[in-house]
């Protein structure tokens, strides 16, 4: 692959508040060779000048469900079936995921975290990007969530694998590796969309999480749990899990804050979920667990500050839809209490970070050449991200998949 090279960049990323102008970045087999100032070499012909237009990190969303709900696919659904007419082809989702694909790109979110689907879909994505066959973000699967028998695996079918005592956990863990996963996740507690769930204790005992976290690390993968309530966080924390997912009780325990800094267990606080439940979708949902969210969403944000303020590193998860409006979670994350800086770089490295990448998340020599380059200094405003006017252009690998340079 050609050099691409992008001349007079400003670069905004995780590592300072300090935009960084007058830059040059090369980009060569996918990857960043070289970033220097622009000033000490002239720019050849193969050189793109930017004219000082702004190059932040490809977004990682760390938390995303793909399938094919109307309310989070939006119009990239498949239509629903007339009355009268035959029912639709299940295999027709694989077209709306390509959809989806695409549309993840063209908003500059270039890594996405599956964290359960049905079928195996994200495997099946994943694998199609990877051979070319539709343009796409890097994908990781859990393959199907591990859960204890719960009532929640009556509504999510597919999606879960349900397990009892720690010998089936371990084995579920080997399960979803055989499926192609590349990380696993786990019901640590239940699900605030399940009325016959209680998400305030820990659904498996301890025995079980600590086998099921100990096999997933002997085998060399990483562990995310849904967690809500407190029971659930404290069982999972303690058990030494790399994410937790939402949450968003963790404000009331201070001392579960600070054990997850020192153990680098990242926080994924998925804000915007709870304003799906609580408002945006609340129509679909029972009441009861409408009034819940309702609570929840303002428990997410005493949480989300709590744990800046605790020293965690914070990832981007949407946990919402359509495809491409992502960088929404950002923004409520300001309005939440972070700084536009810290936004970002919940978006990019701590993203990272929750996904145990080592290459993506920042711009320097060595990541993965995943580029999105900006018309407008996101550090004054983060929803330049939501704008899709406002994105010049996407890099992935190296080249350009959206927009023009």
């Amino acid at each position: 692959m050609a050099d691409l090279i992008l001349w007079d960049a400003t670069i905004v990323d995780a590592r300072s508040s300090s935009p960084q102008r007058r830059m040059s970045i090369t980009m060569r087999g996918g990857k960043i060779a070289e970033v220097c100032k622009a000033d000490h070499q002239r720019p050849g012909d193969e050189a793109i000048d930017l004219g000082g237009a702004y190059v932040v990190p490809g977004l990682i969303d760390a938390h995303i469900h793909l399938g094919d709900d109307p309310a989070m696919m939006g119009d990239l659904a498949v239509p629903l079936a007339m009355r009268g007419e035959a029912p639709h082809h299940r295999e027709l989702v694989y077209f709306v995921l390509a959809n989806a694909a695409r549309a993840f790109l063209r908003s500059g979110i270039t890594t996405i975290r599956d964290v359960g689907c049905y079928d195996d879909n994200a495997i099946v994505l994943r694998e199609a990007i990877r051979l070319g066959l539709t343009e796409g973000p890097s994908i990781l699967s859990c393959g199907r969530i591990v859960s204890a028998t719960a009532p929640g695996a009556v509504l999510f079918k597919s999606m879960y694998e349900e397990a009892d005592g720690p010998w089936q956990m371990r084995q579920c863990v080997r399960n979803q590796l055989r499926r192609g996963a590349d990380y696993i996740k786990v019901m640590a507690g239940g699900a605030r969309s399940v009325l016959r769930e209680n998400p305030e204790p820990a659904q498996l005992d301890r025995e079980e999480m600590d086998a099921l976290v100990d096999e997933a690390h002997r085998l060399g993968v990483r562990v995310a749990a849904h967690a809500e309530g407190l029971g659930a966080v404290r069982l999972a924390v303690e058990a030494g899990v790399d994410t937790i997912e939402h949450g968003l009780s963790l404000h009331r325990a201070p001392e579960l804050l600070e054990l997850m800094a020192r153990k680098g267990i990242v926080l994924v606080p998925t804000l915007s979920t709870f304003h799906d439940v609580a408002e945006r979708i609340a129509d679909r949902f029972e009441p009861h667990l409408v009034e819940q969210a309702k609570r929840q969403k303002e428990e997410a944000y005493k949480t989300l500050v709590a744990a800046r303020d605790a020293g965690v590193v914070i990832a981007m998860g949407f946990d919402s839809g359509p495809p491409g409006a992502d960088a929404l979670e950002l923004v409520r994350m300001v309005e939440g209490g972070l700084s536009t800086h810290e936004a970002l770089r919940a978006g990019t490295m701590g993203s990272a970070q929750a996904l145990g990448l080592t290459d993506a998340g920042t711009i320097e020599a060595g990541r993965r050449a995943d580029l999105v380059v900006l018309d407008h200094n996101p550090l004054d405003d983060v929803a330049v991200l939501t704008r899709p006017a406002d994105l010049r252009a996407v890099i992935r690998a190296g080249r350009t998949v959206a927009g023009s340079l």
